[in-house]
């Protein structure tokens, strides 16, 4: 079990300082933001920067601030609890999330906001149980870092799935990479990174073969004139249309089909 005894937020922080000779009574994870301050504990004292953490176990005397010509931002948290030893030890000094397209640096200040939220709504016992499991859920996105950022991998993987999709719905239409790319939210460079990695073709030599693969369908299946399939795959000119299958299969379209099958 695991359980908030004290959390806020410090925008742009100036003069924030704290020094407990004693320590605390409770385990405090400080994450910072914005800007940079200093952590000092044991007798050294390190530098925090954007996109750091530290936790300090309780009853460790320290001393922390804010830098004053760069004054941080952070998010900070009290807790105890029987399993707040597992998560009280990750660090030794201040440790770095690097950002990185799978980071998931906002899912994590959402969590945290949801925790804030749903406390400000009242200390009843639904609330109060609702926010340490998301606190057991914040501490584990730093002490299983990979893990927590699987998840986003897994996104990026349906990203792509649904991008796929988008095109095989969508092949009679004229699809610049700006419309694929604005489909899946992402910019074009990221977009066609992404696509690559996942994939291994360009999304537009990708979009390609799934046009002339529904041509092949309709050429084997339908009666259909060769131009009126060309306009059904997104090939409005037939002779643009007869060039990009001749390119791709290796024989025209008319060819195609005469060709026996099976």
């Amino acid at each position: 079990m695991l359980y908030i005894t004290d959390m806020g937020f410090y925008p742009h922080a100036i003069e924030h300082y704290r020094k407990r000779k004693e320590g605390c009574k409770q385990h405090i994870i400080i994450y910072c933001v914005e800007g940079s301050g200093w952590i000092s504990v044991n007798g050294k004292r390190f530098g925090v920067n954007k996109n750091q953490y530290f936790i300090i176990p309780k009853n460790l005397p320290h001393s922390y601030g804010s830098n004053k010509q760069n004054p941080w931002s952070i998010y900070w948290i009290h807790f105890l609890g029987e399993l707040s030893h597992d998560y009280s030890q990750i660090t030794k000094n201040p440790e770095t999330i690097s950002p990185s397209n799978i980071d998931r640096i906002d899912n994590r200040i959402e969590l945290f906001e949801e925790m804030f939220q749903n406390l400000e709504m009242g200390f009843t016992p639904d609330n109060i149980q609702y926010a340490n499991v998301c606190l057991m859920h914040f501490l584990a996105s730093f002490k299983f870092l990979e893990q927590y950022r699987q998840l986003k991998k897994r996104d990026e993987s349906d990203v792509i799935l649904q991008s796929i999709q988008y095109m095989k719905k969508r092949m009679e239409n004229p699809l610049t990479l700006l419309d694929l790319a604005q489909g899946s939210n992402l910019s074009i460079s990221q977009y066609s990174l992404l696509f690559k990695k996942k994939t291994g073709q360009s999304p537009l030599d990708y979009l390609i073969r799934l046009r002339i693969q529904k041509a092949c369908q309709l050429l084997d299946n339908t009666p259909l004139k060769i131009k009126h399939i060309g306009c059904n795959v997104g090939y409005n000119d037939p002779y643009y249309f007869s060039r990009i299958f001749t390119k791709t299969i290796g024989v025209s379209p008319r060819d195609y089909r005469k060709s026996p099958k099976g």
